[in-house]
C-alpha cells in the first residue's frame, strides 16, 4: 500500500499520492445510549458534548424507570429540543409508562419493571397519580418520539432491527424489544446502532455493523455517547467520573467471544 505524502514530501521510498485535505466536519452526529432516570449523568455528559444547534443528536430511548430522576431526564430533553437537532426515539420502558395509564394491571407490570422509581420522581409513592406528570411530558412521549431514524451511513434504533428488512417494514417487536444477542449486519450496509440490551461491563458492545450503547447506566455501569464521525465514545457515571475511548481501545477491553 502506498504511504500518503503531501506535494512537500520527499519523494524517496514512496509512491506519490496526492492527499485530499479533510474539511472538519461542521456538524456531528452524536447518539446517547439508555439513560434510565440517571440525570447526573446525562447533565454531565452534555456538559461534555456540548451539542450545538447544528449537530444531531440522538437519544435512542429508555429515558425512564429504574434510576432515580426520570422526571428530571424528561426536563432536559426538552430543553434540547430548543439548543439542538434532537431526535429522540422511542424505548420500550418509555411505552410502558404511556400503557400503564390503561389500567391498574398495566400499572402493576410497570412499576415492576422501574415505574415505581419513575413515580418516585414525581412524588408518587405507593400509587401513581398520574396527574403529578406535567402534560409537557405526557405530550413529549406520546408525539415527540420516533420509531426509528437513519443516515447515509448509520441506522439508529433502540433495541435491534430485522437485517433483512428495509426501515419502513420493521416491527415494534424488533425496534423496542429484541435483544442485541439477535443482531445481524443490516443488508444496506449501514451502522446499527442501539440500546436496550444492558452491557453489565460497562462497555459498548462493538460487532461487525452494529453498536450496543446500553452500558448500564443505573446500575453499577456507564451513560455512553458515541460520536459517529469520530468513533469515539464518551462515557459518564451517576458518581461524576467521565472516560473516553476509541473503538480500538474498547475492543482491546471487551472479552475475547
Amino acid at each position: 500500500m502506498p504511504i500518503l505524502v503531501s506535494d512537500e514530501a520527499p519523494d524517496i521510498h514512496t509512491t506519490r499520492v496526492r492527499v485530499v485535505p479533510r474539511t472538519p466536519a461542521r456538524s456531528r452526529t452524536l447518539v446517547i445510549g439508555d439513560v434510565h432516570g440517571c440525570s447526573l449523568a446525562l447533565d454531565l455528559m452534555l456538559g461534555e458534548l456540548s451539542p450545538g444547534k447544528d449537530d444531531t443528536l440522538v437519544m435512542l430511548g429508555d429515558y425512564v424507570d429504574r434510576g432515580p430522576d426520570s422526571r428530571g431526564v424528561l426536563n432536559r430533553l426538552l430543553e434540547l429540543e430548543g439548543r439542538t437537532q434532537l431526535i429522540p426515539l422511542t424505548g420500550n420502558h418509555e411505552i410502558l409508562m404511556l400503557e400503564a395509564r390503561n389500567s391498574d394491571a398495566e400499572a402493576d407490570a410497570w412499576y415492576a419493571v422501574g415505574g415505581r422509581q419513575t413515580m418516585q420522581s414525581y412524588g408518587c409513592m405507593d400509587r401513581p397519580v398520574w396527574s403529578m406528570v406535567p402534560q409537557e411530558h405526557w405530550d413529549f412521549l406520546a408525539h415527540h418520539l420516533r420509531r426509528w431514524h437513519a443516515n447515509d451511513t448509520h441506522i439508529f434504533a433502540h433495541a435491534n432491527v430485522n437485517a433483512m428488512l428495509p426501515m419502513p417494514e420493521q416491527s415494534d417487536d424488533w425496534l423496542f424489544w429484541r435483544r442485541f444477542d439477535d443482531s445481524h449486519p443490516h443488508f444496506s450496509g449501514k451502522m446499527l446502532v442501539c440500546g436496550h440490551t444492558a452491557q453489565k461491563g460497562g462497555l459498548p458492545h462493538i460487532l461487525p455493523g452494529r453498536i450496543c450503547l446500553d452500558t448500564w447506566a443505573y446500575g453499577e455501569g456507564w451513560l455512553t455517547a458515541l460520536d459517529t464521525g469520530t468513533e469515539t465514545f464518551v462515557q459518564t457515571s451517576q458518581q461524576g467520573e467521565i472516560r473516553r475511548l476509541s473503538f480500538d481501545e474498547v475492543r482491546m477491553l471487551l472479552p475475547k467471544e
